[in-house]
């Protein structure tokens, strides 16, 4: 069952279903990357709404998705992404490589989602001369961090 959440999750991403992303989290979920650490299912639910109705909106014949190596054992599990995108507050096209892992509850839905990538790496493509010059700072990170956070509490709607 869970190996099935994996899938239904990148098949919705796949097709841009923020929706059926969010179906996929637990109730209390708690997501991390290196951007963001989100609680419960409305925050990361809220993201997935949030980057596939912009890129649906904006950029969809950039988008692409690539995933391998899914695996599921123990109530954990593993993928490995390549997203394709236009990334929307710059207009820049990124490549963006993802480890992500997950722990399951008896249900088989995902409590515990983690993804990692190289932030300097996205940083570089995101944001251009910006990016490579400051990608690998705490400062950038930070920034990016603030500003992702407003944005999405923004889509919420509720005040950062």
């Amino acid at each position: 069952m869970s190996l099935a959440t994996i899938t239904t999750l990148y098949a919705a991403f796949s097709r841009l279903d923020g929706d059926a992303m969010a179906a996929c989290h637990a109730e209390a979920a708690r997501f991390t990357d290196e951007v963001f650490t989100l609680q419960g299912r409305q925050q990361p639910g809220g993201l997935w709404r949030m980057l596939c109705g912009a890129t649906g909106a904006k950029a969809p014949a950039d988008w692409k998705l690539e995933t391998s190596g899914i695996s599921e054992q123990g109530g954990r599990g593993r993928a490995h992404r390549k997203a394709h995108c236009r990334f929307s507050a710059t207009g820049r096209l990124v490549h963006h490589v993802i480890e992500a892992e997950f722990e399951f509850d008896k249900a088989g839905l995902i409590p515990r989602p983690i993804d990692r990538f190289d932030f300097w790496r996205w940083a570089r493509q995101a944001l251009g001369t910006p990016g490579l010059l400051l990608g690998w700072t705490r400062f950038l990170r930070a920034k990016v961090r603030a500003q992702a956070t407003a944005d999405l509490q923004c889509f919420l709607g509720r005040p950062a």
